[in-house]
């Protein structure tokens, strides 16, 4: 997830439609509704919880610089992608 400036969220979930959706709508993550943190920029899916867990504390160990550059190769205009997430679970 992601603000203008860009900052930064990175987390983990079963149900990612549902998990923006609640980022969007300040639910249930003071960080992200406290920095505005309503943009989908990228994501990844995984087979199992503990290969996303790996890979999720193999990107918060990263600094923003390498951050921003996987955002950049997936999504190079950093275009909110949760449309495309929500039309993906219908």
């Amino acid at each position: 997830m992601a603000n203008v400036r860009p900052t930064l969220y990175t987390g983990i979930t079963n149900n990612l439609a549902k998990r923006v959706y609640m980022h969007i709508n300040n639910i249930g993550s003071w960080f992200t509704s406290q920095y505005k943190l309503h943009k989908l920029v990228y994501y990844e899916v995984f087979e199992s919880i503990e290969a996303a867990i790996i890979r999720e504390k193999q990107i918060k160990d990263m600094n923003r610089k390498a951050k921003l550059e996987i955002i950049r190769k997936f999504n190079p205009d950093f275009k909110d992608l949760y449309n495309s997430v929500v039309n993906l679970s219908i």
